[in-house]
């Protein structure tokens, strides 16, 4: 099995001076689906949404060519790709010729498939940058906090009423790589429909995730599952636009069966 502390991140490695597809580190996405007490049918459908902003390679004479690319894992492969060895992996591509960008969209497509363990959608270029957000900003509330890790789901609330239909937003979402400690940034958007989600609550809910380590993906995975579990919503969607590092940001999404998927946008702080 493949495990965090056996892979490159956080240790010194060589620049790649050749293709070589076996950088790519799959991480199962047991383990963290298992501490989540998830087991069998997943609750959810979903993605991850990567953005390359450092993609180049060489065209058949030999000059360089400069690109970005949107990659698309869909949250029912059996693993997630570690982001250093997806760094040093295109890194790999810089020194290598192909016939055009085809041939190489083609290759990276078979080779992210096969360390996901399904099929990965390949695009070059980027989304734009989001526009008019309809989604509710709650950091400005005043509010009281002081727990900051573990993610504590017991600090979620519903308010007694009417039902709701809503977005909400947060750029306070903080947490940590497991590996090397490294801060993660990033602004998580959670639309639902049933009982009212208490403001406050998440609020503090979500900063409760400042000291905690965990992969991007486990994140949102957490968030949507407590949210699911504490406030009972009838659909519920949770999308973490994280900040770039090393020239890639990941974007995670979860979503109860039949939401629509969010359009692909990217955060101006990414």
């Amino acid at each position: 099995m493949s495990r965090p502390e056996d892979s490159l991140l956080g240790r010194e490695v060589a620049y790649p001076r050749h293709y070589d597809p076996a950088l790519l580190f799959p991480i199962p996405r047991a383990a963290g689906r298992q501490a989540l007490a998830l087991t069998g049918a997943l609750p959810f459908i979903g993605h991850d949404r990567w953005h390359a902003y450092e993609l180049s390679w060489l065209d058949p004479r030999g000059k360089p060519v400069a690109a970005t690319a949107t990659l698309s894992v869909p949250a029912s492969t059996p693993n997630l790709v570690e982001s250093k060895s997806l760094k040093l992996y295109f890194n790999s591509l810089n020194a290598t010729r192909f016939d055009d960008g085809e041939a190489l969209r083609t290759r990276i497509t078979d080779d992210l498939s096969k360390a996901a363990g399904g099929r990965v959608d390949v695009r070059f270029g980027l989304p734009p940058l989001s526009g008019d957000d309809q989604a509710v900003c709650i950091d400005a509330l005043d509010v009281e906090i002081d727990s900051y890790g573990p993610p504590d789901p017991g600090l979620l609330r519903s308010e007694p009423g009417d039902d709701a239909d809503e977005a909400l937003r947060s750029e306070l979402l903080k947490s940590n790589c497991p590996v090397t400690g490294q801060p993660d940034w990033a602004t998580v958007e959670i639309a639902y429909r049933g009982p009212r989600i208490d403001q406050a609550s998440l609020l503090r809910y979500l900063v409760s995730f400042r000291e905690h380590a965990g992969f991007h993906e486990q994140c949102v995975e957490q968030i949507f599952v407590d949210l699911l579990a504490r406030c009972g919503p009838r659909q519920l969607s949770v999308e973490a636009r994280y900040t770039r590092r090393g020239g890639l940001d990941i974007n995670p999404w979860r979503a109860t069966p039949g939401c629509t998927p969010p359009a692909p946008v990217r955060d101006p702080r990414q």
